[in-house]
């Protein structure tokens, strides 16, 4: 993990693909797409089984180790009308009842719409963008907003690094403009996006149990 100042407060950057505001006692995570390998497979598309329950495992390993009182979805949090299915249901609910204290806010984001709200059951409070915490204006689209510093997702943003000719990797990062800040998809079945940072952005990437700054601290 990797602490820093933003917007006048400490934040946390966590290897997990998660932000960690501590004086809110709040978890961000973006872009979780639930429910999408199923969304495939109904198309006829083989791809594996397990991605939402493992998303879900993950989740909780952070919310037992940092004890937040609140974790903030921000945006994608299902990925489409399919991801209304047992399997993922059954998932969602073992999950929620493991945390069964926890206030769960979802910023409703482009798949949201279409996917539709969580069920009610799972007691998530859903909200339209952006959302207010402190100076943060929390959000799905990384668009600047006067209400605050924007934290958003959606854009599933990538770095890539070259060691050696024809040896390239590609990092998750998290990209921390002057208004915006885009958290990397939490979601372990989603793509990336390479980003093309202004000068003065703060670019961390996400390397295996690390998080490692790009800019020198700038």
């Amino acid at each position: 993990m990797l602490s820093i100042c933003l917007a006048g407060e400490t934040v946390v950057l966590l290897p997990e693909k998660a932000l960690w505001l501590p004086a809110h006692a709040s978890l961000l995570v973006a872009d979780v797409h639930l429910g999408k390998a199923a969304s495939f497979r109904r198309q006829g598309v083989p791809v594996p089984r397990g991605s939402s329950r493992a998303a879900l495992q993950g989740l909780s390993l952070l919310i037992e180790r940092l004890g937040p009182e609140r974790v903030v979805f921000l945006g994608d949090f299902l990925h489409a009308p399919a991801a209304h299915n047992p399997g993922t249901w059954q998932d969602l609910w073992h999950w929620r009842q493991r945390h069964p204290g926890l206030e769960l806010v979802l910023v409703r984001g482009n798949h949201d719409h279409r996917a539709g709200d969580p069920a009610v059951e799972l007691g998530m409070r859903c909200v339209d963008e952006p959302w207010p915490l402190g100076p943060w204006a929390l959000s799905h689209h990384p668009q600047p907003q006067p209400q605050g510093y924007v934290l958003a997702g959606h854009w599933h943003p990538c770095v890539s690094l070259q060691a050696r000719p024809r040896d390239r990797l590609r990092l998750p990062c998290f990209w921390l403009g002057a208004q915006v800040g885009v958290l990397p998809a939490y979601g372990p079945f989603t793509g990336m996006h390479p980003i093309a940072p202004a000068a003065g952005d703060r670019v961390y990437a996400v390397a295996d149990d690390m998080v490692v700054d790009l800019a020198g601290g700038r």
